[in-house]
């Protein structure tokens, strides 16, 4: 579709440094036992992308030269330019300590705004297990509203679980619209590149 897409990838799957770690092991470290968790998962979505005949390249932002290059912002920008698909991995290379305790989300929900900021995103798809933003948890209240559409300021009051704080701060400072939507359906994310109206839009 001629779109130039990048992809931040979590390591949940494997290991969630606040959530596996906690009370074991120290909280730095887990954290970045965290973030290689997110180089294996960004491997194995490569893989795939190239036997689908998409040219793609891994970035990490721990180094770890051997199987993936380094995160370089230029260079970033340079492989979207010649069509390939970007994968960051890593988070963001540094343990999300300003991020809540409780929230296991912090470093890839950070990361993938601050690529974004970075290579000038015009928009941050965030594919999740719910498939838009809500004013109650859907799984646990029946008649929970869906919102089309929803400010960044209006998430952080009502404190509802789009992503972390800091990453939604740092999208609306950023001015990045965000489009949250379902996963499951694997043709959404095509529809969210082409404009289709799915999901919920947090933006100003």
């Amino acid at each position: 579709a001629g779109v130039q897409m990048a992809i931040v990838i979590g390591g949940g799957n494997f290991w969630r440094g606040v959530k596996n770690g906690e009370g074991y092991i120290e909280r730095t470290r887990a954290d970045h036992m965290g973030m290689l968790a997110t180089a294996m998962n960004c491997m194995a979505v490569a893989d795939v992308l190239e036997q689908k005949g998409v040219d793609v390249r891994i970035q990490t932002a721990l180094e770890i030269k051997e199987v993936a290059e380094p995160y370089i912002r230029a260079r970033a920008i340079r492989h979207l330019e010649k069509g390939r698909v970007v994968i960051f991995g890593c988070g963001i290379g540094s343990p999300p300590l300003f991020t809540h305790g409780d929230d296991h989300h912090g470093s890839t929900d950070t990361a993938a705004v601050l690529r974004a900021a970075e290579i000038n995103a015009d928009v941050i798809l965030l594919a999740k297990n719910i498939d838009g933003v809500y004013n109650a948890d859907p799984a646990k209240v029946a008649d929970a509203v869906k919102y089309d559409a929803i400010s960044y300021e209006d998430v952080l009051a009502q404190h509802l679980a789009v992503m972390d704080s800091t990453a939604t701060s740092l999208s609306m400072d950023n001015h990045i619209p965000v489009l949250v939507f379902a996963l499951k359906d694997p043709k959404n994310i095509l529809r969210a590149v082409m404009g289709e109206k799915i999901g919920t839009i947090v933006g100003e």
